[in-house]
C-alpha cells in the first residue's frame, strides 16, 4: 500500500524518515473486514509517490473516520457481498469517475480543480462519506461524516452543506442510472439541526421517468433512524450529446 503524499512538506518529512502516521484501530478493523487482512505497515523511513494513471479512491477508510462511519461501512460492505448493493468509488476530480473517452474529449481541464465535495487536503474537515447503489430498487444509501469546516451556526452543520448533501446524494442516484444530468430544481425542508462532527444516513430513490425528467426524492437522518434531519425532492434533466452541425453541401 502506498503512502500518497499531498504536499512538498510532506515529501521532504517522509524522505528524511519522518514517522508515519498510525492506523486507528476502528480502522485496521475496517480493513480486515474489506480486504480479508491487515494493511501492510508504511515505512518510517521510506516515502512512496503514486506517480501512475492510478487515483485515490476517498469512499474507502481513512484515519480521520470515527467508529461510528466505520461501523456504516461495514454493515453497507457486508449487505453489498449478495451484489444488491455497490460501493461507488469516490475521487477527487469529475473526469475521473467517466470513461477514458470522455477524459480524452476534456483534455487536462481537471488541472487545478476539484470536486466540491473533495475539495479538502485535511481528512475529516470536510465531507467525509461513502455512497452504495441498488440498481435494481433505484436507491442510494450514503454514509457521511461532517467536520468542522462546514459549521454554521455554532456547533452545528451550516444548511449550504446539507443542501450540497442532498443534492449530492439525490443526484449521485439519477446519474448512477441515467448518465450526464443537471439539476433543474431542489427543493428542501429543514427538520433538526445536525451537530457538527455527526454521522449521518442520506438516502435517495428515484420516484419517476417522464422523457429527459427525472424526479428524485430523499432524507437526512441520524444513524439510528431516530432524527429526520431534512428531506428534499428534486427533478434532474438528462443531458443529450450535442449534435456536430452538418456541413452544407457544395454543388459543382
Amino acid at each position: 500500500m502506498h503512502l500518497v503524499l499531498r504536499s512538498s512538506r510532506w515529501m521532504v518529512a517522509g524522505l528524511a524518515g519522518r514517522t508515519a502516521p498510525r492506523r486507528s484501530p476502528q480502522v485496521l478493523a475496517c480493513w480486515r473486514s474489506f480486504l480479508g487482512s491487515t494493511p501492510p505497515p508504511v515505512s518510517d523511513t521510506t516515502a512512496h509517490i503514486i506517480q501512475s494513471k492510478q487515483v485515490k479512491d476517498y469512499s474507502l477508510p481513512n484515519s480521520s473516520w470515527s467508529p461510528d462511519m466505520v461501523a456504516q461501512f461495514n454493515k453497507y460492505m457486508e449487505m453489498a457481498k449478495d451484489r444488491t448493493w455497490k460501493r461507488l468509488p469516490s475521487y477527487r476530480h469529475v473526469l475521473d469517475h467517466m470513461p477514458e473517452r470522455m477524459r480524452q474529449e476534456h483534455g487536462e481541464s481537471k488541472k487545478g480543480r476539484r470536486m466540491f465535495l473533495r475539495n479538502l487536503d485535511d481528512e475529516g474537515k470536510g465531507f467525509e462519506y461513502v455512497m452504495f447503489l441498488n440498481a435494481t430498487e433505484k436507491r442510494l444509501a450514503s454514509v457521511f461524516q461532517l467536520g468542522p469546516y462546514l459549521e454554521g451556526p455554532p456547533g452545528f452543520v451550516h444548511g449550504g452543506s446539507i443542501a450540497t448533501l442532498l443534492d449530492s446524494v439525490l443526484g449521485g442516484c439519477a446519474m448512477s442510472l441515467w448518465g450526464r444530468i443537471m439539476t433543474a430544481n431542489l427543493n428542501i425542508n429543514y427538520k433538526n439541526p445536525i451537530p457538527l462532527g455527526s454521522v449521518v444516513l442520506a438516502e435517495s430513490k428515484v420516484d419517476k421517468v417522464e422523457g429527459r425528467k427525472i424526479f428524485a426524492s430523499g432524507q437526512v437522518q441520524s444513524i439510528d433512524g431516530e432524527t429526520v434531519h431534512a428531506e428534499a425532492t428534486a427533478l434532474f434533466i438528462q443531458l443529450v450529446p450535442q449534435k456536430t452541425p452538418q456541413q452544407p453541401e457544395c454543388s459543382e
